[in-house]
Order: structure tokens, then C-alpha cells, then sequence
């Protein structure tokens, strides 16, 4: 790995640890947001009572959360991510609902810290796309699943086709006179081809890979609430807008209240959306 990536990947991290408090403050809205997306995924992998589940990225930990519940008794899900923080909100929520068949640990996706052939499941939910090498965090992932082991990717679907997202990216970049993310960083959208994710996937020696495109449309009452949200949550574009000046930021916002006007509705916004899950076995 070269000086530069590993540079990248350290400042991904500090993004993701910058973002964890609204990630807390708005865990029940990722929950609900990612609930349909979730599901798919769980039943998908079909774990089991008594199996042990790695979830990567976990955030606030709501598919992990659920997962808890698929493999008890006796079954274990591992909480992780790259911040420190967010496997904390994640370990607080567990506590919190009483589960006491959960683990939470820093985990990177491109160089996962476990024994070969650990896990029944891995889950990574909207996180493989952030990897500064998505072929290398896939090799890891089939190295921590036993042999049959099951694995469940959530990715979002093309830019055009998440204008709940897009849009944002777009003003930004209009405002800015360049392209966001700048090239070579991964964003929401890295891995939104699906024939490259199933390329990825037999990459790294995965069988019976199957990509479904989810339809998860994002609505919000008011143009302020859906634009409080994304810049809460949105980590690279959270990192990138808390570095510009107030005057730049309200030219944005006022592009983004153009550009959002064919999506409003008699009760406030709603925007299509595409997730493209994954699901595979280990050979």
C-alpha cells in the first residue's frame, strides 16, 4: 500500500469518527431509512441461532441490532467499524435493548484483525463503497468466512438514480468549480455498477453471487429537515461543507432549493432511491 492510500484511508477514518454524534442523535432515523435494505439483507443470509456474525461498518449498529435476535441463543454478532465511536453508539444501543449476545471492536474492512474462517455471516451495509481498495476488503472478507459461510453487501445504485444524494454532489461541485468527491476518493456512489460489484465479488472467490436493485425512496416533510439530515450524516460531505465559508455553503443551499423543487409533494419532499445488495457464499 502505497504512502498516499494508507493517507486516504487514515482521513476516511478521521471523517467517519468527525460524524459519529450525529449518527447517534439520528439512530433511529438510520434504522428506519435502512430497515427495508436490512431486511433484504438478513434474509439473504438466513443466519441462524447459534451462528456467529461479523457486521463491518456497522454505524449505530441497527442491522446488527436485528441480526442479535436472528442468532439467539447461543449465536454471536460482532459489532465493527473503522471509528472507535461509532462501535461505541452501536455497543450503548445493544446494552440499552438488553442483548447480551453482542460484541463490539475497531475493525478495518481492508485488513480485518480475525482468525481465517471466523464468521457464519459477514453484513457491510453502505460501507464496502468507502474502501480505498474494494477488492482487497472483499478477499478479507472471504478469508474471515468458514467454508459455505454467507455474505450480504448493501451498495447505493448510480448517482442519476439517488437524487436524494446526487443533487448534493452536484451543487457542490457546480459551487466549488470541481468534481466532489475529487478523484480517486471513494464515495456513496464508487461502487454503483452492478456488473463491477459482481465482478468483485467472483474476484475474491465468492459463489453464487446474486445483486437485486432495491427501490428505497428517501422522503422528508421540509427541504430543511431532508438538507439538516444529509449534511449530518453524509460523511465526506460533511467533511467537505464544515471547511467552507458561510457564503459559499448558502450558495449551495440555495442551488439545492432549486434543484429539489421537482421533488417536493403536498406534504414536503420525497426522492427516489436504488441500494443494490450483494448477496454470496464462500467457496
Amino acid at each position: 500500500m502505497t504512502a498516499g492510500t494508507e493517507q486516504l484511508r487514515t482521513r476516511l477514518h478521521e471523517m467517519w469518527a468527525a460524524v459519529a454524534p450525529a449518527w447517534a442523535a439520528h439512530a433511529s432515523y438510520a434504522d428506519a431509512r435502512g430497515l427495508e435494505i436490512g431486511e433484504t439483507m438478513l434474509d439473504r443470509t438466513g443466519p441462524v441461532s447459534g451462528e456467529r456474525v461479523l457486521e463491518l461498518a456497522c454505524g449505530p449498529g441497527g442491522l446488527g441490532l436485528a441480526a442479535a435476535a436472528r442468532v439467539a441463543p447461543g449465536g454471536e454478532v460482532v459489532f465493527s467499524d473503522v471509528a472507535a465511536e461509532m462501535t461505541a453508539i452501536a455497543a450503548r444501543r445493544a446494552s440499552a435493548a438488553g442483548l447480551t449476545n453482542v460484541s463490539a471492536c475497531v475493525l478495518d474492512l481492508e485488513d480485518i484483525a480475525r482468525p481465517d474462517e471466523s464468521y457464519d455471516v459477514v453484513l457491510c451495509r453502505e460501507g464496502l463503497m468507502f474502501a480505498t481498495d474494494p477488492a482487497r476488503a472483499l478477499l478479507e472478507i472471504r478469508r474471515v468466512l468458514r467454508p459455505g459461510g454467507r455474505l450480504a453487501v448493501a451498495v447505493w445504485g448510480p448517482r442519476d438514480r439517488n437524487p436524494w444524494l446526487g443533487v448534493v454532489f452536484d451543487a457542490v461541485s457546480a459551487q466549488l468549480e470541481r468534481p466532489v468527491p475529487p478523484p480517486g476518493v471513494p464515495g456513496p456512489f464508487s461502487l454503483s455498477d452492478a456488473g463491477r460489484l459482481e465482478q468483485l465479488l467472483h474476484d475474491a472467490g465468492m459463489t453464487g453471487v446474486a445483486i437485486a436493485e432495491l427501490a428505497v425512496p428517501l422522503e422528508a416533510g421540509s427541504f430543511e429537515e431532508w438538507w439538516a439530515r444529509t449534511t449530518a450524516l453524509a460523511g465526506p460531505l460533511a467533511g467537505i461543507l464544515a471547511t467552507l465559508p458561510d457564503p459559499v455553503v448558502e450558495g449551495i443551499t440555495e442551488r439545492l432549493r432549486r434543484t429539489t423543487s421537482a421533488y417536493q409533494t403536498g406534504t414536503g419532499f420525497e426522492f427516489p432511491g436504488l441500494s443494490l445488495v450483494a448477496a454470496a457464499r464462500a467457496g
